[in-house]
């Protein structure tokens, strides 16, 4: 009698625990949504700067392979069109190759009669004209990656303000689960507005060193087409020498 009572004790037991189990288990079972809920209103301006770093680091990537260019192989091209005499094909291959160092040789190849200053200028100044576009909505980037840690830290106060106003109001007869919203909201939005900065901050200088691999071609390739322009030139200047 006595056994049958020990293995009903302990049959209840075992249920309780189960029952207890279960329930854990659905609180764990909480939605990324529901959890993102308990960082509070200021999950609003985290949310809306996550997505605006998404769009920036999507348009600048797609962007930057957009404007590679094989260098080599199109400087060749506009070289041979310009020894043929053929301006206007050059320009007319320029404008059908929508890319920086096109445009930039552009400019450069409408200032062909004048002096090579002139034409360097053109150069010049259609170059800074790319980097610009290149670098285009990069200080977004890096302001999100400074911003959104700042919006976290704020939630972590706001949320122990929350918290201690919870124990002042209940003057000290508290248990964990009454701090729990306070809690809740101080470490979400601090870990959110963590992740959001480092994503941003890691993709800026990614991207950063990506432009400036960039510019530093564009660079040479400009010199290497100015080169180009003058090699005619320092030609015939031998040839003169050789007949005097």
């Amino acid at each position: 009698m006595q056994a049958l009572f020990f293995l009903l004790i302990q049959a209840q037991t075992d249920t309780t625990a189960a029952d207890t189990l279960s329930m854990a288990a659905e609180q764990e079972q909480m939605s990324m949504f529901e959890l993102l809920a308990e960082g509070g209103v200021l999950m609003i301006p985290l949310f809306i700067l996550s997505i605006v770093a998404v769009y920036v680091i999507a348009e600048r990537w797609r962007s930057l392979n957009n404007a590679r260019i094989e260098i080599d192989g199109f400087l060749r091209t506009v070289e041979s069109m310009l020894k043929d005499g053929d301006r206007q094909r050059a320009l007319t291959y320029c404008d059908g190759i929508d890319k920086p160092l096109a445009r930039i040789l552009k400019a450069g190849i409408r200032r062909l009669g004048r002096p090579i200053r002139d034409i360097e200028d053109a150069i010049g100044n259609a170059g800074k004209k790319e980097i610009y576009h290149l670098e285009k909505r990069m200080n977004w980037l890096a302001t999100i990656a400074g911003v959104a840690p700042l919006v976290g830290f704020t939630g972590t106060v706001t949320g122990m303000i929350e918290a201690f106003m919870d124990i002042q109001s209940l003057q000290g007869n508290v248990n964990p689960s009454v701090l729990a919203g306070g809690i809740w909201e101080a470490l979400i939005t601090t870990a959110t507005g963590l992740i959001v900065g480092i994503i941003a901050y890691g993709f800026y200088n990614f991207l950063l060193g990506k432009i400036n691999r960039m510019v530093h071609e564009l660079e040479n390739a400009s010199a290497d087409f100015i080169d180009l322009l003058q090699a005619p030139s320092n030609k015939k200047e031998k040839e003169r020498e050789k007949v005097g």
